[in-house]
């Protein structure tokens, strides 16, 4: 890489995207690339509902367990991740939504690229655009969701399925 050292538009895209800030934090012994360490649901006035996708069984309760949201209600999710080894490139989340099983929607939010977690940057943190939850009676009840994250080379990094009702009311 010692040819790169003059090309002043790589190297301010490698700055941009933190490269040589920080010693690397990735474990030589995980091969993965991208770990996503928590999901979050944010509502404005309410306490965040996070997931800490570290802990055992988290993936598994996502599906068992769903999230409450009040019809009508503006929310938005949060991801905290790290990448180990190399730059990764053109991270995505993808998610499709059902409703007694006929999809509802079908979303993708684009997260970009991001360089090694270093130890100045050990976690990245993205929070996605607002959403708004249906509203009125006919979208009340119980959705089935599936979702992965997955980056430019089409590789996967985490693929879960969880659940969320959506309310009249937020619960108690």
């Amino acid at each position: 890489m010692t040819h790169d050292k003059d090309d002043e538009a790589l190297n301010r895209w490698k700055a941009s995207l933190g490269l040589n800030a920080g010693t690397p934090i990735g474990d030589p012994s995980d091969p993965r690339k991208c770990i996503i360490k928590s999901l979050a649901l944010e509502v404005e006035g309410r306490p965040d509902v996070v997931i800490d996708l570290s802990a055992s069984g988290a993936l598994e309760s996502l599906k068992d367990k769903p999230f409450t949201i009040k019809e009508g209600a503006t929310f938005r999710i949060k991801v905290v991740f790290q990448v180990h080894h190399e730059v990764l490139s053109g991270l995505k989340y993808l998610q499709v939504v059902k409703r007694k099983g006929v999809r509802v929607s079908k979303d993708e939010e684009m997260l970009g690229s991001y360089a090694p977690s270093t130890t100045e940057k050990p976690v990245y943190e993205k929070k996605f655009n607002p959403d708004e939850a249906p509203s009125g009676m006919l979208y009340r009840g119980h959705y089935n969701a599936v979702s992965k994250f997955l980056d430019d080379d089409d590789h996967t990094h985490l693929l879960f399925e969880w659940s969320f009702d959506i309310a009249k009311e937020w619960p108690n």
